[in-house]
């Protein structure tokens, strides 16, 4: 019975996926954020919106710990992922990687075909290299179908990755995430160098992941974030102002700051 309690314990999945208590960041002298506390919901699509500076690209490289490559960055506070603090000192940089995906502003695909692009994360992180060849297949056309690309590239695996449009160049960046298995994808203005049928397809991906991944996508795109999330937050100035339901937060926002923004008054 207390064996049977315990494992029903440990495969809870917890409400939020990312929570911060007091999250502060400053760059050298200049302070980023200020007191971030935020409930990121399990399985949902959150957007992350407000003017250039005001701390949604930061808040979101804090969350894989990638601010860390800056050797002036300073944080204190926490952020809890499935109920762990990364920045415990028992924390390793590789485990937060393999959990915490991170897809960036420009495809950024590696040199090598598209079956190595999708096999990397899994060599590097799950002793790949061991894996069968019938094993990677599968793999591969897992991924790829799970991003809706397979159709297009089943014929054509070890074409350079860099021959693709950027559309697929973006949803390939995605696939090769998911191999590792991750619980989060941080997706940070994935669309900016997307035409918009490109931008269409790639929100048509992010709303089909939703419920698998719990998915934090930044946009200065105020009708991406609209179409493309279920929850909203909108920062200024490093600080949090309004989370709420999207719908909510577009038409019937409780701040006034958040109004203004939405509006075009400024940002």
């Amino acid at each position: 019975m207390h064996t049977a309690s315990a494992e029903i314990i440990e495969n809870t999945i917890p409400e939020y996926a990312i929570r911060t208590r007091k999250l502060n960041l400053w760059y050298g002298t200049f302070q980023a954020l200020f007191d971030v506390d935020l409930n990121i919901r399990n399985g949902m699509i959150t957007s992350l919106i407000g003017p250039s500076g005001c701390g949604k690209s930061t808040f979101l490289r804090s969350v894989n710990r990638i601010n860390e490559r800056l050797g002036y960055v300073r944080i204190n506070g926490t952020i809890d992922v499935l109920d762990k603090n990364i920045y415990d000192p028992d924390v390793e940089l590789v485990q937060v990687r393999k959990k915490i995906g991170m897809v960036f502003q420009r495809p950024n695909p590696l040199p090598s075909s598209i079956r190595e692009n999708i096999l990397f994360g899994h060599k590097l992180h799950a002793g790949g290299g061991k894996t069968s060849k019938a094993d990677q297949d599968e793999i591969v056309e897992a991924s790829l179908r799970q991003v809706l690309l397979w159709d297009n590239v089943k014929d054509h695996l070890n074409k350079k990755a860099t021959d693709l449009s950027l559309e697929e160049q973006q949803k390939l960046c995605i696939a090769r995430l998911l191999p590792v298995k991750p619980s989060v994808l941080l997706m940070d203005e994935p669309c900016s160098a997307l035409d918009p049928k490109g931008t269409a397809a790639v929100e048509e991906l992010i709303w089909e992941l939703r419920g698998e991944y719990t998915i934090l996508i930044v946009t200065h795109n105020m009708a991406q974030a609209r179409r493309a999330s279920e929850e909203c937050i909108f920062m200024l100035m490093g600080k949090v102002v309004e989370h709420q339901l999207t719908q909510d937060l577009f038409v019937t926002p409780d701040k006034k700051e958040t109004a203004d923004y939405i509006e075009g008054r400024y940002g």
